[in-house]
């Protein structure tokens, strides 16, 4: 799977945030960036209003992708919170 300029850098993002060691209270409390958010929305939204371009439409996986696997990784933090 190729990635795009545009995808990078979430993806670092939320890298950098997990190798930093986060407690499971940082994690279940982890937001993406403004910026990341706003992209990912201003995709969705075009999505909604015309065919998106093969390279946004990649970018647009990869956010549902990382938003998918943060979801995940919150309710685990979240579990252990609850312990």
């Amino acid at each position: 799977m190729k990635t795009t300029a545009y995808s990078l850098p979430f993806y670092e993002q939320v890298l950098e945030f997990l190798a930093s060691g986060p407690s499971s209270q940082e994690i279940a409390s982890y937001r993406p960036s403004k910026a990341a958010q706003t992209r990912f929305s201003r995709l969705l939204e075009a999505n909604r209003e015309r065919q998106l371009s093969p390279q946004e439409e990649e970018e647009l996986d990869h956010y549902i992708a990382m938003d998918r696997m943060l979801s995940l990784l919150k309710a685990k933090a979240a579990s252990q919170l609850e312990q």
